[in-house]
């Protein structure tokens, strides 16, 4: 990928707060001759349902964002070799590793799919694999003998000590690292089926409780992230998107007779809107308030979104 000219940004700072703000204008300027690689149809590809992604988007946004993390990633890689150095001794290069969090609904998938895309593009990280956290959901039966169900996607709903494992292993250089396959299709873990994870350059872990703190006297797996990004918006808009999702999904793959919510494809539209705002009040929302919203605040950047999806502000945490 091409190198951007430096250009200074005016950014909004408060003392009382641990970021500073730049508008999207501001942002936009931070990158502005660095190529951009993606076509129509790759980006097409990337987009999530109801995602309104276009390629004036990911040259505002999400360029200066890929850019800023190959300096994060440069600059990891430096003082792991001054660090080496010092020590005197040459210990092999760890993957540096993202956190992407926020809502559902909210678009953190399609922005963790794109930054891969993007990143794998820099010469110097071709290498950067994607996880989502779905995978280390209990299996539903598991979830069923627990009376978790109802709770799917809350923190408790997923095998924690697993996920820290999966990503302290990649973090330590493992050659090999193994994860769990979730399936949408039949919301549940598909048995036998696995992601595999071998030493890539920078690894993404994408979820909704990425950025939760641990319990006293405990790792987080937050801990182990180099950088990590929380995708905002109000709440508000958010269930608007959920419940347009829904019905996008109604008339796609909850067609497949094998999809889990296959019964609910032949609701009328009135029906079908009003199930999915239920879903939101009951689990998505209470989740959304107790357990994602407040990591907020633990995110090196956050990517404010507006009513229309796009991105009108970033949020940067001082150095």
């Amino acid at each position: 990928m091409a190198e951007a000219t430096p250009t200074t940004a005016s950014v909004h700072a408060s003392h009382a707060s641990p970021f500073v703000e730049i508008d999207r204008a501001d942002w936009a300027a931070l990158a502005p001759t660095t190529r951009l690689p993606l076509t129509e149809t790759e980006l097409v590809q990337l987009r999530g349902l109801g995602d309104r992604l276009d390629l004036r988007e990911v040259a505002d946004v999400y360029l200066p964002l890929s850019r800023l993390l190959n300096l994060y990633a440069a600059g990891a890689r430096n003082l792991h070799r001054a660090t080496s150095d010092f020590l005197g001794e040459r210990a092999q290069r760890t993957p540096f590793v993202i956190g992407v969090a926020g809502s559902v609904a909210v678009g953190k998938s399609t922005v963790a799919r794109l930054l891969r895309e993007l990143l794998s593009r820099w010469d110097d990280t071709p290498r950067v694999e994607l996880v989502t956290t779905d995978g280390f959901l209990y299996p539903n039966a598991e979830l069923e003998r627990r009376g978790l169900m109802s709770r799917k996607g809350f923190p408790e709903s997923y095998d924690r000590r697993h996920l820290l494992r999966f990503v302290s292993q990649v973090k330590s250089g493992a050659e090999e690292v193994r994860a769990p396959f979730y399936s949408h299709t039949s919301y549940d873990i598909m048995p036998g089926a696995e992601i595999v994870v071998r030493r890539p350059d920078i690894l993404i872990v994408e979820g909704l409780n990425v950025l939760q703190p641990a319990a006293a006297g405990r790792l987080a797996l937050s801990d182990l992230f180099d950088f990590t990004i929380y995708v905002d918006a109000r709440t508000a808009d958010i269930e608007a998107w959920f419940v347009d999702r829904f019905l996008a999904l109604q008339k796609g793959a909850f067609t497949q007779e094998r999809s889990f919510f296959h019964r609910f494809a032949d609701m009328g539209e009135q029906e079908a809107r009003a199930f999915a705002a239920g879903i939101w009040a009951s689990v998505n929302e209470p989740n959304l308030v107790e357990n994602v919203l407040p990591t907020r605040s633990r995110a090196t950047l956050v990517l404010r979104k507006a009513a229309d999806h796009t991105v009108s502000s970033v949020l940067l945490r001082k150095i």
